[in-house]
């Protein structure tokens, strides 16, 4: 995809470069195929970690060994107060009502393809790239990445045909194992590095221990559907739908799960058995879409649908309401549908866009009973 129809030796592209061995690769093929390369890094967190070393700045040690060995130049632009403003508040926020929300994705929206987008038009460049597995065609549609393992696609849903016109996925089309080979191949400092994990920006840490510093969160007690108290836990905000690990249950029986939350209460409901009734929903229901195309295919149309990333596809059908809220019934019941996680949809390969989980519904204690009414504070 070249700009205004610029040969590639013509065209800027400003790489966002994160450290790590996918953007590292993207810059390497867009060198490799004559583009005029410029390897940006984004500092949107100032932490320094457990041994007193700032990440960031390790971070960018990394991008200026590549950007060297490729002859490259490469700078660093910071957005730590954006990042703060428009991504980290609201997710406190969404924590503290007792969502769990996913911030890479408004970190993608607000951040990468919005703020750091217009730095690199400011620059004088033709497009952005990033380390991304998902790709784009000619008709500037959003498409998953080869790799299946590794789409990213789920992550970048937001992006309109607009700025897909302005952005370059170069890595979409390779599988990470190929993609490592390159990096070794081309000697880059990065090849054997471990792929980042964790909250966007932030990175791995004891996510209950950063969580704790922001957000003040009471014991409570953990209950069956049918009110029984079964153990205490350290706050109800801690917990997501669906969750086994970290909740300190035991017992004859199978594993506890996290069924449902009330955050008024403090209380948090488990039941045992991973294919426990409670923690499934015949449909959910969703707010704040966003179309690829800047509108959905139809009132009604038929599609496949992710409720978290890596899942696999789930067909359904989506009905758009005239004030664009939708309504998502599936062929087959979805386990632990999260409120403020996304759904995206898909049609094959393409990406058509996705919304903010509202609910799911009807429920197991929907339709058999309430919640128990005792409170824990």
């Amino acid at each position: 995809m070249l700009s205004q129809g610029k040969k590639p030796s013509e065209t800027t592209v400003v790489v966002g470069m994160s450290g790590g061995v996918d953007s590292s690769v993207a810059a390497l093929l867009l060198k490799e195929q004559g583009y005029r390369v410029i390897g940006v890094f984004m500092k949107n967190w100032d932490e320094k970690d457990e041994s007193g070393a700032c990440t960031a700045a390790k971070d960018y040690e990394d991008v200026a060994r590549v950007c060297d060995r490729l002859g490259v130049p490469h700078y660093s632009v910071e957005f730590v107060k954006e990042y703060w403003d428009h991504v980290f508040t609201s997710f406190l926020e969404e924590y503290k009502a007792g969502f769990t929300p996913n911030p890479d994705i408004l970190c993608n929206r607000e951040i990468k393809f919005k703020l750091f987008l217009k730095k690199a038009l400011e620059l004088d460049a033709d497009f952005l790239a990033t380390g991304h597995y998902c790709r784009t065609n000619p008709e500037r549609e959003l498409l998953k990445g080869v790799d299946p393992g590794k789409d990213q696609s789920y992550f970048v849903y937001t992006l309109t045909r607009e700025t897909l016109g302005k952005v370059l996925f170069p890595i979409g089309h390779l599988l990470k194992s190929d993609l490592r080979e390159l990096a070794r191949k081309a000697g880059l400092s990065t090849s054997e590095k471990k792929d980042s994990t964790g909250i966007c920006f932030i990175g791995e840490r004891d996510f209950k221990k950063f969580l704790g510093q922001y957000v003040a969160a009471q014991p409570g007690k953990f209950r069956t559907l049918d009110g029984k108290v079964v153990g205490e836990h350290t706050g109800a905000a801690y917990y997501t739908l669906g969750q086994r690990r970290g909740l300190g249950l035991g017992g004859e029986g199978a594993r506890w799960f996290v069924v449902a939350k009330d955050i008024e209460r403090n209380t948090v409901f488990v039941e045992r058995g991973e294919t426990h009734p409670a923690l499934f929903a015949d449909y959910l229901t969703a707010t704040e879409p966003s179309w690829v195309a800047g509108a959905p295919p139809a009132a009604e149309f038929r599609a496949r649908a992710k409720i978290r990333y890596r899942q696999a596809d789930q067909d359904c059908r989506v009905g758009v309401g005239p004030d664009g809220r939708l309504r998502v019934d599936f062929d087959q019941p979805q386990r632990a549908i999260t409120p403020r996680q996304s759904v995206v949809f898909y049609d094959g390969e393409r990406c058509l866009g996705g919304a903010m989980i509202e609910r799911g519904g009807p429920t197991y204690y929907e339709q058999k009973r309430e919640l128990p009414t005792g409170g824990d504070r």
